[in-house]
């Protein structure tokens, strides 16, 4: 961490100058995850900021971001390494070549085409063997099933792998984790308690008027305040997918381009496909498109 970031204030500030708006909270457990060198275990609703966290923090740590995207039936493989096998093969058949009618020794061989040059390293491999310190997110674990949660244990609680041709690799600086979770399923308890917990919610409106006018410096005061506004009415309704922070910068952008200084019911109508992703939810929204922007 830059020796200039000593309290979760300095890193709120720190985040914020990455366009990152950190509430007091947020910045304690990144702060303390930092410090204590523990894996931060982020849930919440989609479009909440988890995933832009993790950006962030990369930013503010000069750090790379290697990403992990979890999704149903990925494995260690995945997660880890494989073998090249088309070079390995290329490299086969010029031993073969070089040797022309001589015996090759298989041992040699063997040791040959396993090589750390024919290693092609997954994203926990490359956050393990950086030679500064990254940020590895790992990304909807939720999407993943329990052996592989079993084998993040392993990976969190060691900083280390084994690959059975090469051996133990073990960070010599151990990577910044960062895990997200939609909650689409419970994570096990054995998981989450090798991290810090944090549960990110929308912001509140002024929050999100900050967030828009931070990322969105062009778009009229008035404008933002009155997106942010509409946008957590449309929170509040159950909407198949509720807008995140994403949808609303989204929505805010594409009422600027249009013109838009204030938002009608007329210009909100015609630019929903910007903040609402189902059409159940654009009808339901058109609906009482009054009341969201009363």
């Amino acid at each position: 961490m830059s020796e200039a970031v000593e309290t979760p204030a300095e890193l709120a500030k720190a985040l914020e100058d990455t366009g990152y708006l950190a509430d007091d909270g947020l910045a304690t457990a990144a702060y303390l995850a930092l410090r204590m060198n523990r894996p931060l275990f982020c849930e919440g609703e989609p479009g909440t900021g988890k995933t832009a966290l993790a950006q962030a923090l990369a930013q503010v740590l000069d750090a790379e971001l290697v990403r992990l995207q979890c999704h149903e039936g990925i494995d260690a493989s995945q997660a880890l390494y494989d073998w090249d096998f088309p070079r390995q093969l290329l490299h086969l058949r010029a031993l073969e070549a070089a040797a022309g009618h001589e015996r090759l020794d298989a041992d040699t061989v063997e040791a040959s085409l396993y090589d750390q040059r024919f290693l092609i390293a997954r994203p926990v491999l490359r956050a393990l063997r950086g030679a500064k310190r990254s940020v590895l997110l790992i990304d909807e674990v939720d999407r993943a099933d329990d052996e592989f949660e079993a084998f993040l244990l392993e990976v969190l609680t060691e900083h280390a792998v084994t690959i059975p041709e090469v051996g133990e690799v073990r960070a010599e600086i151990p990577p910044l984790v960062v895990l997200t979770s939609n909650r689409t399923r419970e994570v096990h308890d054995a998981l989450k308690r090798r991290c810090l917990y944090l549960w990110l919610d929308h912001p509140d409106v002024t929050r999100e008027i900050a967030i828009l006018r931070s990322r969105l410096p062009g778009v009229p005061e008035r404008l933002a305040g009155r997106v942010a506004a509409a946008v957590r009415r449309m929170r509040g309704m159950e909407l198949l997918k509720p807008p995140g922070v994403a949808e609303s910068l989204d929505w805010a952008q594409a009422l600027h381009l249009l013109g838009a200084d204030d938002l009608d019911v007329d210009t909100a109508a015609a630019s929903l496909g910007a903040v609402l992703k189902y059409r159940e939810d654009a009808d339901r929204v058109r609906a009482q498109l009054d009341a969201v922007l009363a």
